[in-house]
Parts: structure tokens; sequence; C-alpha cells
């Protein structure tokens, strides 16, 4: 049992006895002297922490207790001593259990720390201790159990993320993904094998943010102590001037036991610890309450822009040849080149060629340039990609003039591609925008966030198309690690959004630094305020909200209290309120300032949409419908070319819309939207979703009856073969299809976002 409720029971014990020995038995000397037995162990603990304080160089308002308890007892009143006592042994039982109440989300996430692994080797399994585990050691992961490090899955696997993100549902993790340290296995026993100590892992990161989290005190706290110290000459002048002006020592002895500044030295540290211990159920980590009351202040957000308000995952938006090459010829040859590269552009470069089924060869005398790019030999070819400088350096000069330079001036990134020592052609890259960002922005107004502005070290005309679609009220691009500083103090009081290293000393320079998940830059965790564990920025709107609304609680209840108490006081002064009356109610108000601090531990959370709605499966399919647009941009850019798009192709993009596109919208009408519109409410608000759907409809079933009737016509090769005219319509419907189509994906998981918060209302 902790030691302030143990405390407490001996107090209540001693005096319940010392009642018993008055009113039951009639011995009013055993009385008091039980009296005083309870009251006089309290006297001398509060009086050895107000020797510890004023060596610390303060001095602690509890001594108004100490001088309380010693005049009663001085003064005959042992029952009120004995009531004093109480009170302030339940004040500081009631602070415990506050502060453990508060912390519970905190606490939770640092007891989760796994102890024992499952090491597999041979046919068998070893258990040994999370700490020895070493990289590249095979584990197992059992049903129920907690991932211990991280680590490369070797199978799907679904985990449950809920303790470090908040989210409500469980996640699917294919073979080959990371599964985190922390995390629960919400399916069947994992195999994986780390690629992390137990040190170097997410949840040890999480649980050293936890630490740091705990351990400062927040300015707001500093503050309630000043005023406490404030209170303490006014306690002594209003009992001396009551005592002197009724000639009653009760009197103040009476003000004395009601003047306990409780309200002051209790409310703000719980309240705004439970608004840290509510922002970790949220999955983000505030370092703090002081972190916590910076954050409930600010009114500009600065975000960094790749990989905070975009993914970070760049993806292949155009190809562009030059002179006599083909665009499959271009992306082919690049793509079996960066099959040797794990750089962002590589990957994406990679998953293009892929997404059109192209035959990827092996490449040899590969050498990456850091920063440049790639150089090596496929099917006997010379073969370059990367930056023009890389270009440059190589000698080969970029065509001027050409429709590839030109849309490589628009495009957000661009990779040439060399073959022979000739410029073959473009790849042109963008970096599309999180899904979520949107409706972050949004909700970062909506919690009063007056400015939103955009800091980053890409190009101008890259990061202004990004502000100008979020609407952004300023954009700062082509900034050094030191430009970001500048423009962060530019904005000050603000909060900055960032994930890699280079936003590390921006994070740093800003009253809250806000780092975008524990997977980031380590600089940038470690120089953050706030982390977000889950990788959504709109995370950070509902940790201002919850920090405002936990600040608010914070000055309510110091201010009701401290009102409360000082009309006590007045009372007491008065004759109105006699000392053992006082001391119950002064009670009374600790007991209500303290429940109304913990009020900061409420609000609403994201809650899980019932499975009946199968938001997993719609989720899939989304990214299965995302790689089949990727096909139909593809088919649709070839037809006319001068090397046109096989008929095959089309066939194959008309059986997925009628096997796979179909079937996910008629599953979402059956299943999802019918949940869906329970939770939002209102009178018919997926309507317009299903209109769309109908659109999407009329559109494919026109593209494979156009497809159909042209096929049966010609011969069976080509599609070169169709019509002019034929071919036209085609190419429209795909285009048509896939705007229409990604305009569709992105507002239906805005909804489904929607229907979540909506769920935890």
């Amino acid at each position: 049992m902790p030691y302030r409720f143990v405390m407490l029971a001996a107090v209540l014990a001693a005096m319940l006895a010392g009642v018993a020995a008055r009113f039951g038995f009639g011995a009013e000397a055993v009385a008091s002297g039980l009296f005083i037995v309870a009251a006089l162990p309290i006297a001398g603990l509060v009086a050895r922490d107000a020797v510890r304080t004023l060596r610390g160089g303060s001095l602690g308002v509890d001594i108004v207790a100490l001088v309380a308890i010693v005049a009663a007892v001085a003064m005959g009143e042992s029952f009120t001593a004995a009531l004093i006592a109480v009170m302030v042994a339940g004040g500081g039982a009631l602070e415990e259990f506050a502060e453990a109440r508060a912390r519970r989300e905190l606490t939770a996430l640092m007891a989760r720390t796994p102890r024992v692994a499952h090491r597999r080797e041979g046919d068998g399994l070893v258990d040994i201790a999370v700490g020895a585990i070493v990289a590249g050691d095979r584990l197992l992961v059992k049903p129920g159990e907690i991932v211990p490090v991280d680590g490369v899955i070797e199978a799907a696997a679904v985990l449950d993320e809920s303790a470090l993100t908040g989210e409500p549902l469980p996640v699917a993790r294919a073979m080959g993904e990371i599964a985190r340290s922390g995390t629960v296995n919400a399916g069947g026993p994992i195999a994986f094998t780390a690629n992390a100590t137990a040190e170097g892992s997410t949840y040890a990161a999480v649980v050293r943010l936890v630490a740091a989290a705990e351990g400062e005190r927040p300015a707001m706290v500093r503050m309630a102590d000043r005023w406490a110290l404030w209170f303490l000459p006014l306690t002594v002048l209003t009992a001396g001037g009551a005592w002197a002006l009724s000639g009653s020592a009760l009197r103040a002895l009476a003000v004395l036991v009601v003047a306990t500044p409780c309200p002051l030295i209790l409310a703000a540290p719980v309240a705004l610890v439970c608004g840290v211990s509510r922002a970790a159920r949220l999955g983000v980590i505030v370092k703090g309450g002081g972190a916590l009351e910076r954050l409930a202040r600010v009114r500009t957000a600065l975000f960094d822009k790749t990989g905070t308000l975009t993914t970070g995952t760049p993806r292949i938006t155009g190809v562009e040849p030059v002179g006599d090459f083909a665009a499959d010829v271009v992306l082919r040859l690049a793509a079996s080149l960066e099959q040797m590269s794990q750089h962002v552009v590589a990957v994406a470069i990679v998953a293009a060629a892929r997404a059109v089924r192209l035959e990827l060869s092996v490449p040899d005398s590969v050498v990456e340039v850091p920063g440049g790019g790639l150089l090596g030999s496929v099917d006997g070819r010379a073969v370059m990609v990367g930056s023009a400088g890389l270009l440059e350096q190589a000698g080969v000069m970029v065509p001027a003039g050409t429709a590839a330079a030109r849309l490589a001036t628009a495009a957000a990134s661009v990779s040439w591609v060399v073959v022979d020592g000739v410029v073959a052609g473009a790849l042109l890259l963008a970096d599309r925008i999180r899904p979520e960002t949107p409706r972050a922005l949004r909700a970062l107004r909506a919690a009063g966030v007056e400015r939103i502005v955009m800091v980053t070290g890409d190009r101008a005309a890259s990061a202004e198309a990004v502000g100008t679609a979020l609407g952004l009220d300023a954009v700062h691009a082509d900034l050094s690690p030191e430009g970001k500083i500048a423009a962060v103090r530019a904005e000050r009081p603000c909060l900055m959004i960032g994930d890699g290293i280079n936003d590390a000393p921006a994070l740093a320079a800003a009253d809250v630094g806000v780092a975008m998940g524990v997977r980031g830059a380590a600089a940038a965790a470690e120089a953050a305020d706030v982390v977000l564990l889950v990788d959504r920025i709109d995370r950070i709107a509902g940790a201002i909200t919850t920090a405002r609304r936990a600040r608010g609680i914070a000055v309510q209840s110091m201010a009701v209290g401290m009102a409360l108490s000082l009309a006590a006081m007045m009372a007491a002064a008065a004759g109105y309120l006699p000392p053992v009356w006082g001391a119950v109610l002064q009670e009374g108000i600790d007991v209500a300032v303290i429940l109304n601090a913990l009020r900061a531990l409420g609000g609403p959370a994201p809650a899980a949409i019932p499975a009946a709605a199968s938001v997993s499966q719609v989720l899939e399919d989304h990214g299965a419908l995302r790689a089949l647009m990727e096909r139909m941009r593809h088919a649709a850019d070839r037809i006319h070319s001068e090397q046109p798009v096989g008929l095959a192709a089309l066939r194959a993009i008309g059986h997925d819309m009628r096997t796979l596109l179909l079937p996910h919208q008629a599953a979402e009408e059956r299943d999802t939207f019918p949940v869906l519109a329970r939770r939002l409410g209102g009178h018919d608000p997926l309507g317009a979703m299903t209109r769309m759907h109908e659109e999407i409809t009329h559109l494919a079933t026109r593209f494979n009856a156009l497809l159909d009737g042209g096929a049966r016509a010609v011969a069976p090769a080509e599609a070169s073969a169709i019509a002019p005219a034929e071919a036209r319509e085609l190419r429209r419907l795909l285009y048509v299809l896939d705007a229409v189509i990604a305009l569709h994906l992105a507002a239906e998981e805005e909804l489904l976002a929607q229907a979540e918060e909506a769920g935890g209302r």
C-alpha cells in the first residue's frame, strides 16, 4: 500500500479510537490523548518537510497546517487537531491517488515493456531475456504476446498497435514489413527477424520519452507555488486580525484550519498530468506539463513538407522519352538499375515499372553516387539514372528546349535517364499529399490555430504547389536548417512539426517542437517537446485540444478552489465557522478541486468502427485500386503513342474493373455504408459517395463495352488496330476514371476518419 495511504489509515484509526473513547465510554482524558496521538505524527512529518523545503531555499505553504495543529493542541482543541491531521493525511493520499490516476496511460505504456522473447534455434524455441536479443536473431511471437523488438516479419501478420498509436483497429502487415516493439500480436504466431536490439527499438524510445514526460515541472505548477507563497502572509494577517478584533483565539484557529492552499498546490499538476496522460491515449507523447501548457497557447503552426505534409514516398507521375527512345524502354532500363538501391526514389521507380508489369533485368557493375544517382550496365548497355548534377559531372548535358526539360522544370522532382551516353528520357516524380493532411489542417484551425506555414528545403515550385493545394497562409522554400530556424523565430510563439534530422534545430528553436513518429530521425525526437507515435499529423490537433482543455481545467480548479478557501477564511474570521466545521469544509474543497482536475482525463477518443463495416478490407482494396489506376494511366498514355499499349493490357484492365472495382463498390454499399451512415447521422450522409459509385460503374461499363465491341473486329495483337475514334474514347474513359476513382478514394478515407471520430463522441 502506498506510504500516504498507510499514514491516513493510521491517523484515522487513532482518531476513531478517540471518538469511541469519548462518546462510547465517556473517557475524555483517553480520547484527548488518542486525538493528540493522531495529530502529532502528522505535525512531525509536516515539520520535517518544511525544514527540507527551507533548506532548498523556499518556504513551504504546508507550514500553515503545522501551525494550526500545534495551536489546536495548545488551546486544548485536541479533536480539532486530529481532524486537521486527517485533513492533511487525506490531502496527501488524495494527491497520490490523483497523480496515479492521471499518469495511468503513461504508467501503462512503461509497464508493457516485454521481458522475455522466444528465439528460434534449429527446430525449437529458446526463451531468452529481451536484453539479450541482437540484430539478426530469428524470433517468434505467440498470439496475444507483445513484440519484443523491431523486426522484419516473414509472413503476413495482424498487429494491435493501439498501445503505441491510439489506433483502435488492428493493422495488417505484409511480409517484409516492420513489426514495431510494443505492439501486440492479434493474429497467429509471427515469425520475424530482429533488426534492432531492445535498447534501439521503438518501444525503448517510447519509454525514454515517457520518462522525460514524467520528469518535467510545468510553468503553471511553479506559478501556483508562487501564488501559494503569497497566501501564507495573507493567512497570518487574517488570523491575527480576527484574534485582535474579536479577542477570540478560536477564530484565529478557524482561519488557520481553512487556509490550506491545496487548490493551488494540487490542482495545476494533477490537471496537467491528466492532459499528458490523455494525449498518450491518442498516440501523442508530450514531454511533461510544461510542454503541454506551451502547446495550449500556440496560435501558429509550422510544417516541414516532405514526410510531414506529404507522404515522403515519391511516385512516378510521368515518363517523358527523348529522341527515339520509347517510354517503356526508358522506364524498364532505369528500374532494372534502381533495383540495387534502397533510396526512396529508386523504390518509386521500381514500383512504377512493376505496376505496369515490365520485365526487369539484373544489372551489372552498379555504382551509387550519394545524393546523385546510380550508374551501371543493363543488358549490355551503360545506364545512368540521377539528377542533372550527376549528368553534368559525367559530361552529359540535359537537353534544353525539349518537352522533357520543360516538364522537368514543372515537376516536383525528376530523375534523368542516360543510355550509352545519350539522354534517353526523364522520370517525373511527385510526393503525394498525405490523405489525412487536409483534415488535419482543418482540425488545427478549428482548435484555434490561426496561421499555418510551410518551411521546407524543397524547390519553391514544388512547395508552392503543395501550399496552394492545402490553402496554407505562407510558404518558405529552399531553406537550409539555419533558414528554418530563422523562419521559426519570425513566427513565434509557434509549434514546428517535422520528421528529419535537418528539422531537429528548428524543432528545438520552436516554442513547441513536434516530431513525426519514433520511427523518424532520433535527433528530431530528442529535440522535440511532443512526439507523434502514430504516423498521422491529424493527431496534433487532438493534442492541442487536450492541452487547452487541461490548462483550462487547471486554471478553473485553482481559481474556484482559492475563492472558496478565501470565502471560508472570511467566514471563520467573522466567527461563523468553528474550527471543527472549518476542517470538514476545507477537506470538501480539496476533494472537489482534485475531482475537477481529474476531468482533464476525459474527452472523446477514437473508437473502433464495427467489424461488420469491413474497414480493413476496404482499405486493402484501396491499395489494389491505386495500383490499377497506375496501370490505367500508363495505358492511357500509350494509346496513340509510337509504341502503343497492347490490347491484352487493356483487356486486363477491363477484367480488373469487373472483378475488383465493381465488386468493391457493391461490398461497400452492402456492408460499409450502412454502418458509416448510422455513425455519422443526418439525412443520407453517404448520398454523394453512392452517386460517385454510380458514375464509376457507368464509366467502367462503357469502357468494357467499347473495348469488347472494338476487339471483335480487329486483330488481337495490338490496340493500334482499334479505330481512331474508339481509341480516343478509350483514352478519355481511362483518364476520367482515374480522376473520379482518385477523388472517390480520398473522399471515402475522409469519411472513414470522420466516422471513427464520431464513434468517440
